[in-house]
């Protein structure tokens, strides 16, 4: 596979992920395709030297994982973080609203969405669903309707004249979707739309009733390599679907020797505090289970070492004070190393030092980011993993445009870099510590 190929299957990987349940629906399928089995809470005890296993939680987070030479993996994992969620708008418990004949669904702000760019776009629906069937059973399922069926039109100039200076975006009343026109007085039945879209997805399932969702409005625009000299990819969720597929390209190109893990959680956009998020409890137990004993999962532990891959800010050519003078991260110019001294992000001297001798074995540049020193900074999975599990983590990322926005860029050449790193990292022989 060529960067071009690497990129246009990045691309497909993307539109195919339109939620974080679809994220982890498509990772499974490519993992399955390259012999991974799925691994069940009871199944540790049947692992097997050169075993490829995957397990997931709540649909939207994923671990897969290599065993190497040993089994269980004691010798250590040499570890790839990512998350499967995105800012986005999701449809409330009860969302009908029929205003001036537009029937409307009311949403609820996912994490810290760029609001502004959501307005005039063509808008699809996707997610899980939750219903009764036939049996009385309890059953989910995934739908998305993949065409545009909603849009939030802006308010028109000539209505707001101060709108190119100061216009804000209240998100109670402001970014309500537009599904359709409807005559009367009272809105249509969300969960009937619903039970029919189901039905025609899934004609076998045999629907009762609706009981409840968990449903996202996406851009509909398809993820594309763009500009003059084609040196950009545009897409929505690059943040952080983009890392989430290098890091399982790398893996599955891994020769297998050394066990090596993939963990994509969900929730990180929100705080990462639940089930499936990395506060939860899914990689600690996983790798107690592996292990077998606490002094194993010491060993385990403290043998392993993580690269939590989330994007970072690239330097906006409009926007370059908003930077450091000395980290402001190019497009193309290869992965960033994250640093930030209030361990906002996990990386030290020592897991810097190990992933740039990577880097330097692939012929890849690297460039740092450290915040401006009077702006707050966000945080990855890397340090809320490493706080757990007590892993070794270095927090890098592709650098970015647009973060959070509907719709963000980033270049052509880094995802394919990066995921040359991982590859090597994942077939590193030797230690993952200094001696």
């Amino acid at each position: 596979m060529n960067q071009q190929e690497f990129n246009r299957e990045l691309c497909d990987f993307i539109s195919r992920a339109s939620t974080p349940f679809h994220a982890v629906a498509e990772i499974a399928r490519r993992l399955e395709e390259a012999g991974f089995r799925r691994l069940n809470e009871e199944d540790v005890r049947e692992l097997e030297t050169g075993g490829r296993y995957y397990a997931t939680r709540n649909d939207s987070s994923i671990i897969a994982f290599v065993c190497g030479r040993e089994a269980p993996p004691v010798e250590g994992f040499r570890m790839v973080g990512a998350h499967t969620d995105s800012p986005c708008l999701m449809v409330k418990p009860a969302p009908e609203k029929l205003r001036n004949g537009c029937f409307q669904l009311g949403v609820q702000v996912y994490g810290g969405a760029l609001l502004n760019p959501w307005f005039d776009r063509d808008l699809s629906l996707a997610g899980r669903i939750s219903y009764e069937c036939g049996d009385g059973q309890l059953r989910t399922a995934l739908i998305d309707y993949r065409v545009p069926l909603a849009i939030i039109p802006s308010l028109a100039i000539h209505l707001d004249r101060e709108a190119n200076k100061d216009r804000t975006v209240n998100p109670q009343t402001d970014i309500l979707p537009i599904l359709f026109q409807q005559a009367g007085e009272t809105p249509a039945d969300f969960r009937a739309l619903l039970r029919a879209r189901l039905l025609e997805e899934h004609p076998a399932c045999n629907v009762q009733q609706v009981l409840d969702f968990e449903l996202a409005f996406y851009d509909t625009q398809a993820p594309a390599v763009i500009g003059l000299n084609q040196d950009f990819i545009a897409s929505a969720r690059l943040d952080n679907l983009l890392s989430c597929f290098v890091g399982l390209q790398a893996l599955l190109r891994s020769d297998g020797a050394a066990s090596s893990l993939l963990v994509c959680n969900d929730h990180e956009e929100v705080g990462s505090m639940s089930a499936a998020g990395a506060r939860g409890p899914m990689l600690s137990s996983l790798l107690k289970r592996l292990a077998g004993s606490e002094h194993a999962y010491a060993e385990l532990t403290g043998r392993s070492l993580m690269i939590s891959a989330d994007n970072a800010h690239g330097i906006h050519p409009n926007y370059a004070d908003r930077h450091d003078d000395n980290h402001g991260p190019l497009l193309n110019h290869g992965p960033v190393i994250k640093v930030n001294a209030s361990q906002r992000y996990a990386s030290n001297s020592e897991t810097t030092g190990f992933f740039r001798m990577l880097a330097a074995a692939e012929e890849v540049p690297v460039q740092a980011f450290v915040v401006r020193s009077d702006m707050g900074c966000g945080s990855t999975i890397g340090p809320i993993t490493a706080g757990i599990t007590g892993i070794r983590t270095i927090d890098i990322g592709v650098p970015t445009l647009g973060m959070h926005s509907i719709r963000e860029t980033a270049g052509t050449r880094d995802a394919w870099d990066l995921c040359r790193v991982l590859h090597r990292f994942y077939n590193h022989r030797g230690p993952l510590a200094a001696r």
